[in-house]
């Protein structure tokens, strides 16, 4: 089976810890990106594929804790916040935020890598919480949609089209895909279903979720 190369985006703007995370991470096999500030890490994440992010809290255009928000209902990459404090209320924060793990500098590359390594793994299970927006989250476990914090019941149906769309952001799917991918091959109910369905998932959630490209189908688009 051929190996498929991660990505990697390092949001820092020290070139000399930008050297050395890029060197090491390279080295052990990773394509990296590098982005010097929160502006340049938003327009790659708009347009490449990325499967972790190591994110520096002091930046030159923004902080780290604000551009993990906007991070984490754009992609559900895991992250890996760094710093320079060893402040137990910056890490408490940057968790509570979307981070999945931190550290603090100077560190010692090896860790970095083995941290790395565990955040990749874990990403992999199909349980991982996904962030629809700043409002909205799946946990996939749970089987479980919540807003503001607050449980929100979906059909079945509902729940498993809400979570396509938010697993395939920006993508315009048809009717026709979603009867196939949704409610399987056999099923006869007509296209008219997934228009009723589309509809109760924007009245329970949000109006705006759930885009209708006319005379195609619907999408969820990347925030």
């Amino acid at each position: 089976m051929e190996h498929v190369q991660k990505t990697i985006l390092i949001i820092e703007d020290e070139e000399s810890i930008y050297d050395i995370l890029s060197y090491a991470l390279r080295k052990a096999g990773f394509r990296v990106i590098g982005a010097s500030s929160g502006v340049k890490a938003l327009e790659f994440l708009q347009g490449i594929e990325i499967d972790l992010i190591i994110l520096d809290i002091m930046l030159p255009d923004t902080t780290g804790f604000e551009l993990c928000k906007k991070i984490t209902v754009m992609t559900n990459s895991p992250i890996l916040m760094l710093t320079a404090r060893d402040d137990i209320v910056d890490k408490v924060v940057g968790l509570e935020l979307g981070a999945e793990d931190y550290m603090t500098k100077p560190f010692d590359i090896r860790e970095v890598l083995a941290r790395v390594n565990v955040l990749l793994r874990r990403n992999q299970t199909p349980y991982r919480l996904i962030h629809v927006n700043e409002s909205i989250h799946i946990e996939p476990r749970a089987h479980a949609v919540f807003k503001d914090r607050q449980l929100v019941t979906l059909k079945p149906k509902e729940y498993e089209l809400l979570l396509l769309f938010a697993q395939h952001r920006n993508q315009v799917f048809s009717r026709e895909e979603i009867l196939d991918t949704v409610w399987e091959m056999d099923y006869e109910g007509g296209l008219r279903t997934v228009d009723v369905h589309v509809q109760r998932i924007r009245k329970k959630l949000d109006s705006s979720l759930i885009e209708t490209v006319f005379g195609v189908g619907y999408r969820m688009r990347g925030y």
